[in-house]
């Protein structure tokens, strides 16, 4: 599935090919809450990285998350690249250069129409923010934090995968 996407304020547009375009999972961690906003609904949704377009990449900026020194590189950061409007500040894409074949683009950036999941799967519970509710219905799952399941694995599992 094709899917195109775009900052706030226009000054960056993308399109990127999906064969996982359900947003099943939501979020909880302080790094997707303080840097896309909100409580849930970060990078779940997996794109074929050679197939990334972007219009207005020198308005693209990158943030790399400091991490406790044993967990990140020399530095202390993370690899994962989070991209982000330099205009507006929102949050675009996250690619890792452990998985280059993949970019993770944030759901609330993506403006083609996304299916419905048949479920949810709340994340990082753990760092949840005390305001940040994390609905209890009978078909999502909630996990303090990874599971276990891949974001293709969920695709497949549902027999969502394109």
């Amino acid at each position: 599935m094709k899917l195109e996407g775009s900052c706030h304020c226009g000054a960056v547009r993308f399109a990127v090919e999906s064969r996982t375009p359900y947003p099943f999972m939501r979020c909880y961690c302080s790094i997707c809450r303080k840097t896309a906003g909100g409580g849930g609904y970060a990078i779940n949704i997996m794109g074929d990285a050679g197939t990334l377009a972007v219009e207005g990449e020198d308005n693209v900026s990158v943030y790399r998350v400091r991490l406790p020194a044993e967990a990140g590189d020399e530095q202390g950061l993370s690899p994962a690249r989070r991209h982000f409007c330099r205009v507006c500040g929102s949050a675009l894409w996250v690619a890792d250069p452990g998985w280059p074949e993949l970019v993770h683009p944030f759901a609330s950036a993506i403006d083609t129409p996304l299916p419905v999941p048949p479920e949810r799967v709340h994340i990082m519970l753990d760092s949840r923010a005390p305001w940040a509710e994390a609905p209890e219905t009978g078909r999502d799952s909630h996990f303090p934090e990874y599971p276990g399941e891949s974001i293709e694995d969920w695709h497949r599992r549902h027999g969502l995968y394109q």
